[in-house]
């Protein structure tokens, strides 16, 4: 039975479930346009695809703004630097609410992804400080739920008040949201000091982590695994309208049920990926490919295309705390590069994503080839997972530093920890006990 000790240690941080609220924010903003594409379009009297390269605007900002805001702010107080990044994110929503052209709009989605890139960089660094080595997965899977719970309540709320109330009130709704977000960060996110002398972030250090190949494989596996998904995602509203029948009020359900699905998903995956890590994410994106490919051949059956949403929900957030907590782990000394990076990569495939599936619409191959294009960058990201465990097996040892020791009675460690991956079920390195 644990000792109070290794429960109390068990326990997640407050300061961690608030920022995952606060993602619930980011969340919303920047998946509810795949349930407002049509009155969008409408509304600015452009395409779908183009409408749709409003989500890839949002992804090319979180893209380019996790690692430039992450080393930016390298030296600056992490609470302090949360609040400004979350305060610039909901005023970006504001300027979308009122954007009177689709310019206007495209540029204020960019804005926002800046603000909403630094954030999740410097948060998940800040989340994954708060927790023990062996925790890592755990707390980026209550950030991930925010994700989640946005794709529950956010993304078809956001969908719904735009079939009733306009597209621009789901911005305002963010703008409410973020502004409880951060009344959340100022209260409960703890004040840290910036580190000085010896143990200052050096910006030159954190970037000698892009000389180690297994941060490149991580980066693509996990661009290639979150391409696959939105490359679907992003035109999920018109494949059920348009292939499956659905009428259009159907679609915040269909949305919803993609958000229990990636709840479901997360919560699952977050459990067991810290003692199997690489067989979650040979799982999780094996199971992607293969719900993508079936949702291609059954679009036009109404029931198998909802089912599919579900299912792509479970795999592709069961997969996601295994893939924050791979970069964490190959890029320990570099903690808020790596939270940078992570959501550089995620969002590197949100923006290919789209930009692939609306080159297929827009060459008139239809909604299910969509789908076959996500399946065959899931097929990728398997590829890259598979050369990413071969190497570690082969190096023997990772950059996995244990913060705290893993029990009452083991001293700390820190250093190189030797380990082997058997099988999915990881030993030493990426496995902490």
């Amino acid at each position: 039975m644990p000792s109070p000790a290794a429960r109390a240690r068990s326990r997640m941080p407050v300061a961690v479930y608030v920022l995952g609220l606060s993602v619930f924010a980011l969340g919303t903003s920047e998946f509810m346009l795949s349930g407002l594409l049509q009155p969008v379009a409408r509304d600015m009297g452009v395409s779908i695809p183009e409408a749709g390269l409003l989500v890839s605007a949002f992804a090319i900002g979180m893209v380019v703004g996790a690692p430039v805001l992450a080393a930016a702010t390298l030296r600056l107080p992490r609470r302090t630097t949360l609040i400004a990044l979350l305060a610039g994110f909901g005023l970006g929503q504001i300027a979308g609410a009122l954007a009177p052209t689709y310019g206007v709009l495209f540029a204020s989605r960019v804005v926002s992804a800046l603000a909403c890139a630094g954030f999740w960089a410097v948060g998940a660094a800040v989340a994954v400080s708060l927790v023990p080595v062996n925790a890592r997965a755990r707390a980026m899977a209550v950030m991930v739920g925010g994700l989640s719970i946005a794709n529950i309540a956010g993304v078809p709320a956001g969908a719904l008040l735009g079939q009733h109330a306009g597209w621009r009130a789901a911005f305002w709704a963010v703008a409410g949201l973020s502004a409880l977000g951060l009344v959340g960060v100022v209260a409960l996110v703890p004040h840290t000091e910036v580190p000085t002398g010896e143990d200052r972030p050096r910006l030159r250090a954190e970037l000698s982590i892009y000389r180690d190949r297994q941060v490149w494989l991580a980066l693509a596996g996990t661009a290639l695994s979150g391409g696959a998904v939105f490359c679907l995602f992003s035109y999920l509203a018109p494949l059920l309208t348009e292939v499956a029948g659905l009428a259009e009020s159907w679609v915040p359900t269909v949305l919803a049920l993609f958000g229990v699905g990636a709840l479901i998903g997360t919560v699952i995956g977050g459990r067991i990926a810290d003692a199997h890590l690489f067989g979650t994410m040979y799982g999780g994106i094996t199971a992607s490919t293969v719900v993508l490919s079936v949702l291609a051949l059954t679009a036009h059956i109404p029931f198998a295309a909802v089912t599919m949403a579900l299912l792509l929900g479970f795999t592709a957030f069961f997969t996601a705390p295994a893939l924050n907590a791979r970069m964490f782990n190959v890029a320990n000394a570099a903690p808020t590069l790596a939270g940078g990076t992570t959501t550089s990569a995620f969002n590197i495939g949100n923006t290919v994503g789209p930009w692939l599936g609306g080159l297929v619409i827009d060459a008139g191959w239809g909604y299910p080839a969509v789908a076959w294009t996500g399946a065959a960058l899931a097929a990728s990201a398997v590829g890259t997972t598979a050369v990413a465990s071969r190497l570690h097996r082969a190096d023997g040892a990772s950059r996995v530093i244990a913060g705290s020791p893993a029990t009452d009675s083991e001293p700390e460690r820190t250093g190189r920890l030797e380990g082997v991956e058997d099988g999915g079920r990881l030993q030493g390195a990426d496995r902490v006990e």
